[in-house]
């Protein structure tokens, strides 16, 4: 008898939930309300896909292991995408100060746009597996609390009811799962949002001549001031354009108008991206968005799950797009579903479960992150910092400032950061010495750049005129 598998969503989450189903179905068959891009051009049900986007090298890893024989890393670069060595590539302002650049690359992340990545995975996963995507809009579940068998959905020719032997759930932030389960008897889930307010404003700008080679760069927001978070980064993406990304938490917002944007860059903890982007030409209007919001739904704590269906990426959690982790998280639990599908079979009792709380470690340690600095921004909403926030905040700032002058505490940074290996790392016993001992070197006064680089910058400068 075939076998079919259902996802909802064929965006990043969706596309590679399909990619891990294929070797355990006949066939798959993702719904998606949208009409597809035919290439790396925007989607409308994507609100945050105009803004940045960094995939980070555990995200890569699992997609090229859920997609192989596909070289997704090899068509991302192909299409015109950087990839970015956190060690040396990099420029950021951390509230604790400069990180240094070293000669070890460290690992490495993909810088694009949304719209080019979402295009060369779907792209990837149509051509390698049993993939099929249709136009429709999922209405609800089918099944009861003990198995969901299919998925009823609203199609240009009706309503109708597609039978699947597993389902998936990659509907994005708008998903609607929670209702839907409570109709088959599943309740009790709790739901959490994290709000800090932030708005993002992005612009496009041509890559000024010169500068291909100048390091991406970010200027953080500072959480533990007690004011609004104010950050901007100039990140290389395809077609030798300039991304410049803002961001500011509630009463800090950036404007959408071309004037007020540049003006806000002045207003950052380091002048660095407006004089970066004061002499650059831009290429598109300023593209504003508000759907940042931290959210989870604690699908893994409910008393009883249905066996026959999962839920991964943002339907699960969605995180500030600031902490660029939501990508790699989506891929990670993809993967996990992967690798189960493989050791266990399709039919075994228990594995929707084992997914579901599998999926959820992954999410952990993102949503801590992006929470335990979201709390400390004032106005946010849905929580305030408890003293188990600031043991972790005490530790983690300590450790960033440490990392600004050790190659050891940065080398865990971004093994953590990168998503390659779990917070753990970061309490390793060599991590926590170098803590305890400090930075072996004295703070940057100001960003570490090449003779070359620095050149760029003044010739870019426009911000004293």
């Amino acid at each position: 008898m075939s076998r079919r598998a259902v996802v909802i969503g064929a965006g990043l989450a969706g596309m590679l939930a399909a990619a891990a189903l294929s070797s355990a179905v006949d066939e798959v068959v993702v719904l998606d309300r949208d009409d597809l891009p035919g290439g790396p051009e925007h989607r409308k049900g994507l609100p945050q896909g105009r803004h940045a986007h960094l995939l980070m090298a555990g995200g890569l890893a699992a997609m090229e292991d859920l997609v192989p024989g596909a070289g997704l890393r090899a068509r991302l670069l192909a299409a015109g995408a950087h990839e970015i060595p956190l060690g040396s590539g990099m420029v950021a302002l951390t509230p604790e100060g400069w990180f240094r650049r070293w000669r070890h690359d460290g690992p490495r992340m993909i810088s694009c746009t949304r719209a080019l990545l979402d295009w060369a995975v779907r792209d990837a996963v149509l051509a390698h597996t049993k993939t099929e995507i249709r136009k429709a809009r999922a209405l609800g579940l089918v099944g009861t609390g003990r198995r969901v068998h299919g998925v009823r959905a609203e199609t240009a020719a009706g309503e109708t009811e597609l039978d699947a032997d597993f389902v998936v759930d990659a509907g994005g932030r708008g998903s609607r799962v929670v209702k839907w389960l409570g109709l088959l008897g599943v309740t009790g889930i709790r739901e959490r949002t994290v709000d800090s307010g932030l708005v993002n404003a992005t612009r496009i700008y041509r890559m000024p001549a010169g500068a291909e080679q100048f390091p991406l760069t970010v200027v953080q927001a500072n959480p533990y001031v007690s004011r609004p978070g104010r950050s901007g980064m100039v990140l290389p993406i395809e077609g030798d354009r300039w991304m410049v990304s803002l961001a500011g938490t509630r009463g800090g917002e950036p404007p959408a108008d071309p004037e007020g944007f540049l003006r806000y860059t002045l207003d950052l903890p380091h002048p660095i991206v407006a004089q970066l982007v004061s002499g650059a030409e831009p290429l598109t209007d300023v593209y504003v968005s508000r759907s940042t919001s931290n959210a989870r739904r604690y699908l893994e704590k409910a008393p009883h799950w249905p066996e026959g269906f999962v839920v991964l990426g943002d339907a699960l959690a969605t995180y500030n797009p600031a902490y660029g982790q939501g990508m790699s998280v989506a891929a990670l639990g993809a993967r996990l579903l992967g690798r189960e599908l493989r050791r266990t079979g399709l039919a075994t009792p228990g594995l929707a479960r084992r997914v579901q709380r599998g999926a959820a470690r992954s999410v952990d340690a993102a949503w801590a992150a992006a929470v335990g600095q979201d709390v400390w921004y004032p106005g946010t909403r849905g929580g305030r910092p408890g003293l188990a926030d600031r043991l972790v905040t005490g530790y983690s700032r300590r450790l960033t400032k440490t990392a600004t002058g050790s190659y050891q505490a940065a080398a865990a940074l971004w093994d953590v950061t990168s998503l390659r290996t779990g917070p753990a790392r970061l309490l390793h016993p060599g991590t926590a010495l170098a803590v305890l001992s400090g930075s072996p070197l004295p703070p940057l006064s100001g960003p570490p750049l090449t003779r070359a680089e620095r050149k760029i910058l003044h010739d870019l400068d426009r911000t004293s005129g």
